[in-house]
């Protein structure tokens, strides 16, 4: 093909993905996928869901040994969201994958990766609302009734959490408001929530983003690129201490563990939120976990890393904490 065939590039945001002339999106980073499996280090099992056949909204499940091992007892129940700026990754892809089999071995909870539409095709708010159509098709078992044995048989809905890393932290954020309003909540209640290195962002520079101008001026096109039908980057939505935002007291649970990165451009978003979740009114615990010199979502290329396994180790502790023995 010669140059003068090629698709126009109307739209590039290195080294995620390109946008062509002719609606069609390339995406750079993200695409490869891996199959369910026993995977031969951790023990955990896994498998894929179709949850809304129509929209093609699905999820890959994990179940770790301890399941097999004491069928009877329950585990917490973890909802998670991967990230990349809504657009690209998903459950079935290596890195994820990788990290939620480690997650789940060491936290001995039952997982469910959720894989929403991604932007620019399906543009915000299809991720949040794949993702509260998912989250509760995951409550209808909590009765034991529903059609996933899995959760049928091995999730506590007694210890559920929500996590997320990146955008899929934001999810997080924006489920947990809404599991907090009355008009609208869960008929099981989040026990807590996990923010990974949460994508949040605003207008205005905060702490050291304006020390960082390539980085900042990076992020400032995304929310434009998943959001256009809003695209101003005060959005409540990605900047929830924007004015006018909702209160984050109707966070709609009773734990909260935001983990930032110290290179990380998004890290001040971090901190503003667990400041101002911490006076808002809010009624539960609220907890920052810090890892030094490393960068935004280090733990995806670096699993083997022991700054990785010490962020395993503080999500499994969140994750089990106050919770009687297995006998």
């Amino acid at each position: 093909m010669d140059s003068s065939s090629k698709p126009e590039i109307v739209y590039e945001l290195q080294p995620f993905l390109r946008v062509y002339k002719d609606g069609s999106v390339e995406r750079l980073v993200g695409t490869d996928t891996v199959p369910p499996s026993t995977d031969p280090t951790t023990g955990v099992t896994s498998k894929d869901v179709t949850i809304l056949p129509e929209s093609q909204i699905s999820a890959r499940l994990y179940l770790p040994t301890l399941a097999i091992q004491n069928p009877h007892h329950k585990l917490p129940l973890l909802v998670y969201f991967p990230g990349s700026y809504f657009c690209v990754v998903s459950p079935f892809s290596s890195e994820s994958h990788r990290f939620l089999n480690a997650l789940v071995a060491e936290a001995k909870v039952i997982a469910v990766s959720v894989n929403y539409r991604k932007a620019p095709e399906h543009p915000i708010p299809t991720a949040y609302e794949d993702s509260w159509a998912v989250l509760q098709w995951i409550i209808s078992h909590c009765d034991h009734g529903g059609p996933e044995a899995w959760l049928n048989e091995h999730a506590d809905f007694q210890r559920v959490f929500l996590g997320g890393a990146s955008a899929g932290a934001n999810v997080v954020h924006n489920l947990a408001l809404v599991a907090g309003d009355p008009d609208f909540g869960l008929s099981v209640e989040l026990l807590g929530v996990a923010l990974i290195h949460p994508y949040f962002w605003g207008s205005v520079p905060v702490g050291s983003e304006a020390l960082q101008p390539e980085k900042k001026a990076f992020v400032d096109r995304i929310w434009p690129l998943v959001c256009p039908s809003v695209p101003d980057n005060d959005d409540p939505r990605i900047n929830p201490v924007a004015e006018g935002a909702p209160s984050l007291a109707g966070v709609g649970c009773r734990r909260v563990l935001i983990c930032v990165a110290e290179k990380d451009v998004l890290k001040d978003r971090g901190r503003f939120y667990y400041e101002a979740l911490s006076r808002s009114g809010w009624m539960g615990v609220v907890e920052i976990d810090e890892t030094e010199g490393e960068d935004h979502v280090f733990f995806s290329y670096d699993l083997e890393g022991q700054n990785s396994k010490d962020l395993i180790n503080r999500l499994a502790a969140f994750f089990n904490r106050d919770l009687p023995p297995v006998f």
